[in-house]
């Protein structure tokens, strides 16, 4: 494998020429200095060389001279010319080399005159041109020029010598003066050719002392920077030395704590190593290095050939080697790994050694394969759910749409995808129909999660719409960072247009479509309300039908609903269209007037009255004459009422109408006694149902005693009082009239039942003295024509075990003659049980003695208004006198109520009535304390 990182870094650095190079470059700048000395050297011989050939040249000419001044024979001028022709081209090259670019063809030609060989001109020009002011040789160059000084005074004077002679001037005084003067120069000459000798010598030596000492410099320096050098890379060495050695510790500690198996195959020796790590996942022996020949022999049997087909791929054909495999396990199931590699390949592109890890990815598998389930659950679910699911990525581009939101978009994923949600989904507000701003971006901006404040509609390309819930909500990552955005859109159309249908429902009247009591006091707070911000005056109508259960009786029911349907549609035609009417249920109809007078409001009253009355209703066979009562309630800024009491006092208004004969419209005022009267019996409904609620009756009890004889049996009759919301009891005066009018009783008949019943039977287990063998209930009229009633009565001797024997229910006179038949038929039917009855309040009804003849009743008891005037009163003294005679021919015993004097009760016992019943003897007390049973409260 290649080297990385800075060991092998230094390691490609420390080669054999970094290491050598230092010591080249010593010798090389050694033979270069002993070249630049040689060429020095060689250039101060050229030049003593030339001084040796310029002396000669000079002595020469100057004894050519010689001969020519005595001989003037011209082969000596010539041999002067010739000799003197070497200094002057020495001077030649000197002036040109001391030009500041000198031309080196004229410097090579002048030291050519002068006799110099070729091979010395550049070593001469160099020495002169870099060194000529520098000792020695400065000196030889200055005795140079004053030489060239006397070569000019020799050359003048062989000029002038040739000259004179040609002219044949030349007289002997004049050859003996040039021949003394030629001396002289001669004489001149001759101390500056050895001064410039000892001159050339001198710098010779200067030069080669000079470059012992940089030669023996340089070398000392070359010395110091190989040292160095080779200091540095013995530094280096060590501290490579040092990384190799930490990273080999490093590598080795990674490999003993890594979970990760290494690997190592050297192709070149065959070795193969395989770290502890890797031995173990193997289940090799960790100590057994011959073990690494059977690394495949631990590769389960069908991955075997896969593995050994990847490594060969990766050998020979360079393929990355990245496999997974299967190692079977002694116990439990075969553990996954994944295998990595790679090669250091020689030129030619072969590998000579690999080396790669092996990892440990069982989890993982087991991890990707709960993933993939759960992805294929998620898919599936997103398949299958009806909701409209759309995922985008971080940018808000569509990533995914299930079928739903195919469907609902009419966009397929293919298409959709990549594009922003606004492209395929128009969202609108459905009440104001204006767009509104993508969800996702709103999300993508930052808002947590997004819903919807406002019903909303999907617009769709050809102008449909479909309602839909949306919900937008972030997808994070695991850091918490926003990858997304899922949008979930549920076509809502049908639960709307259900919700639509049960809000009309919820408001309206299902069988004539007119608005229902809830949505009626809903408007009528409303107008309450506008009423009092700014005064405007309304009206409300309370209608009753009239006789409508003949309709329901003669032609079932379903004429009755035929008769509102065809009312609920009159009001249409007779009301304003801003005016709201409503079924509060059964007959009844209540009609809301915003903005009417109470002058308005009683004609158009009038005229609902009216019309009403002009309907002819038919159905079948039979035709019904139709009128209504109406209560009429007018509020103004002057007049008003708390809302509660409105339609109460509309009600009560209405009730009155009827008691005054029907078919007439009543009008409520404040100091209308009537109608408060009404007013108050219907608010003691209320109160009524809610004593029955929280059992806040109580029963009490009061003798009816024997006057003929003394005996051991009490005889008691409960009377019931109300515990009002004070605490305080309330008599039944009170609250009966408004119990009966109201149809309540029946729901007190059966309390006041059950609770005597409960009471009995407590005192009984409890074995409480003086309890009464007879007691004695009333019961009102519309329980005796109440269906179930006995059957109830039957349930609950049962249920208490009570005698029947021991119980005498009395019925007033009154509603034993409105419903005679059925009446007799229940008192028939409780007899039989064994039951006794009492006709109670005879004679404050119709009085008529018949009835004492067929009733079949054990007790008559005389009205107490004739009773406790009786002695005073002759009538009344007659009256009972003949109802207690009458009662015993007809075998009835009779009981004389609201005896209060002892004068009263004596002259009762006078009279031979059998029982006596009032405060003289007895004054109402609870009945038997109060029995811990708590009865079950019937409801009207």
């Amino acid at each position: 494998m290649p080297g990385t990182g800075r060991g092998a870094e230094l390691g490609k650095g420390d080669s054999a020429a970094d290491i050598v190079w230092p010591f080249v470059m010593v010798v090389v700048v050694m033979i270069g200095l002993c070249v630049a000395s040689l060429d020095l050297l060689s250039a101060a011989r050229a030049f003593v060389g030339g001084e040796s050939r310029w002396s000669k040249a000079q002595k020469i000419a100057v004894s050519s001279l010689q001969h020519y001044l005595s001989s003037h024979d011209e082969a000596d001028y010539r041999q002067f010319l010739d000799a003197i022709d070497v200094p002057l081209g020495d001077r030649a090259g000197r002036e040109e080399l001391d030009r500041t670019w000198p031309d080196m063809t004229v410097v090579a030609a002048g030291f050519r005159r002068g006799g110099t060989p070729e091979d010395d001109i550049p070593g001469m020009a160099r020495l002169y041109r870099y060194f000529h002011g520098v000792g020695s040789i400065r000196r030889a160059v200055d005795v140079w020029v004053e030489a060239d000084r006397s070569i000019d005074q020799l050359l003048a004077l062989g000029t002038d010598a040739h000259r004179r002679i040609n002219t044949d001037q030349g007289s002997a005084a004049w050859a003996a003066a040039a021949s003394a003067h030629l001396r002289r120069i001669d004489e001149r000459l001759t101390p500056l050719e050895y001064a410039f000798s000892d001159a050339l010598g001198n710098a010779s030596r200067e030069t080669s002392n000079l470059l012992r000492v940089w030669l023996c410099l340089a070398a000392a320096v070359m010395v110091l920077v190989a040292t160095r050098r080779a200091r540095r890379l013995l530094d280096d060495r060590v501290r490579v030395a040092d990384e190799l050695r930490a990273s080999e510790d490093r590598f080795q500690l990674a490999v003993a704590g890594s979970n990760d198996g290494l690997w190592d195959w050297d192709r070149t020796t065959g070795h193969i190593y395989l770290s502890p790590r890797l031995r173990q996942m193997l289940g090799l022996n960790v100590t057994d290095d011959g073990a690494a020949t059977s690394v495949f022999l631990c590769i389960h049997p069908q991955d075997r050939r896969r593995v050994m087909r990847a490594v060969a791929a990766h050998v020979w054909r360079n393929h990355p080697l990245n496999v997974e495999f299967r190692v079977p396990q002694r116990h439990g199931a075969p553990r996954w790994f994944h295998a990595r590699g790679a090669s250091s390949r020689d030129a030619t592109g072969s590998s000579r050694r690999m080396a790669g890890s092996v990892t440990e990815i069982t989890e993982r598998r087991k991890a990707d394969a709960m993933l993939y389930a759960a992805k294929e659950r998620a898919e599936v679910t997103l398949q299958s759910i009806g909701d409209a699911v759309i995922t985008t990525d971080a940018r808000g581009c569509i990533a995914f749409l299930n079928p739903s939101a195919e469907r609902l978009t009419r966009w397929s994923t293919d298409h959709a995808r990549g594009l922003a949600v606004g492209a395929i989904c128009q969202l609108v507000e459905e009440t104001s129909g204006v767009s509104i701003a993508d969800p996702v971006m709103q999300v993508l901006q930052g808002q947590p999660a997004w819903s919807q404040h406002d019903k909303l509609v999907l617009m769709h390309a050809g102008g449909s719409t479909t309602a839909v819930d949306l919900t937008a909500t972030p997808i994070r990552d695991r850091n918490g960072n926003m990858d997304g955005v899922v949008l979930v859109m549920r076509d809502v159309s049908r639960d709307r247009e259900h919700a639509a249908q049960l809000s009309y429902q919820a408001s309206h009247d299902v069988l004539t479509g007119l608005i229902n009591r809830r949505e009626f006091e809903r408007r009528l707070a409303r107008a309450t309300t506008a009423a009092e911000s700014n005064g405007r005056s309304f009206t409300v109508l309370y209608l009753d039908l009239d006789q409508f259960k003949v309709v329901n009786d003669t032609c079932s029911h379903a004429a009755g609903d035929e008769l509102l349907r065809q009312i609920g549609a009159l009001f249409i035609g007779h009301v304003r269209a801003t005016d709201a009417v409503a079924r509060l249920g059964g007959d009844e109809f209540v009609v809301l007037l915003e903005d009417c007078d109470a002058d308005a409001a009683l004609n158009m009253a009038e005229s609902l009255r009216v019309a009403i009355g002009d309907l002819h209703f038919a159905f079948g066979e039979r035709s019904f004459a139709t009128t209504a009562s109406i209560g009429l309630v007018s509020l103004s800024a002057d007049q008003r009422l708390p809302r509660e009491d409105i339609l109460g006092a509309a009600d009560a208004a209405c009730h009155l109408a009827k008691e005054k004969g029907r078919n007439r419209v009543q009008t409520y005022h404040l100091d209308d006694d009537e109608v408060a009267v009404r007013q108050t019996e219907m608010c003691w409904v209320s109160r009524i149902q809610a004593a029955l609620a929280s059992h806040r009756f109580r029963l009490y009890a009061q003798d009816i005693v024997d006057l003929r004889r003394h005996s051991p049996h009490r005889h008691v009759e409960l009377l019931l009082r109300m515990v009002g919301e004070d605490g305080q009891l309330i008599p039944p005066r009170a609250f009966i009239p408004a119990a009966e009018r109201y149809g309540l009783m029946p729901s007190i008949d059966r309390w006041v039942v059950q609770s005597a019943f409960a009471a009995l039977r407590d005192a009984t287990d409890r074995g409480l003295p003086d309890i009464p063998s007879q007691c004695a209930i009333n019961l009102s009229g519309t329980s005796l024509c109440e269906d179930g009633f006995a059957v109830f009565l039957r349930q609950q001797f049962i249920a208490f075990d009570i005698a029947p024997s021991s119980i005498c229910f009395e019925i007033t006179e009154t509603a034993a003659i409105s419903s005679l038949s059925r009446a007799t038929a229940f008192i028939h039917e409780m007899r039989a049980l064994g039951c006794y009855f009492s006709l109670d309040d005879f004679g404050a009804g119709m009085s008529s003695f018949t009835y004492l003849k067929h009733l079949p009743v054990d007790f008559v008891k005389i009205e107490g208004s004739f009773v406790k005037d009786m002695i005073d009163d002759p009538i009344d003294h007659a009256m009972v006198e003949a109802i207690n005679n009458i009662g015993h021919v007809t075998g009835k015993q009779t009981i004389a109520e609201c005896v209060g004097t002892p004068e009263l009760l004596a002259a009762v016992h006078r009279l031979g009535i059998d029982f006596a019943q009032g405060f003289v003897l007895s004054v109402p007390r609870p009945f038997l304390q109060e029995s811990g049973v708590a009865p079950t409260a019937f409801n009207a």
